[in-house]
């Protein structure tokens, strides 16, 4: 059987920080809660959210991952689990 569809859920939340328009992608993780992430999409259409969320959900896969706060700012409060 394959291990990784028998993964624990996990329960927490991110404070994420998102600097949009940015040149490179990359991840900054302050602590293990709190993160600084570039991405190149723009703020607008949701683009910049819907590629913060996949960023995320590379790092903690088969989890569920949401945006809780912060839809219309750069600070976002991601929910996993």
């Amino acid at each position: 059987m394959n291990g990784v569809l028998n993964m624990p859920r996990i329960n927490m939340y991110l404070k994420i920080k998102v600097v949009v328009d940015a040149k490179e992608e990359k991840i900054e993780k302050i602590e293990s809660d709190s993160w600084r992430v570039w991405v190149k999409m723009p703020a607008e259409n949701n683009l910049a959210n819907n590629r913060v969320l996949e960023i995320v959900r590379e790092e903690y896969p088969n989890q569920s991952v949401r945006i809780v706060s912060g839809h219309h700012s750069p600070s976002k409060i991601i929910s996993i689990g």
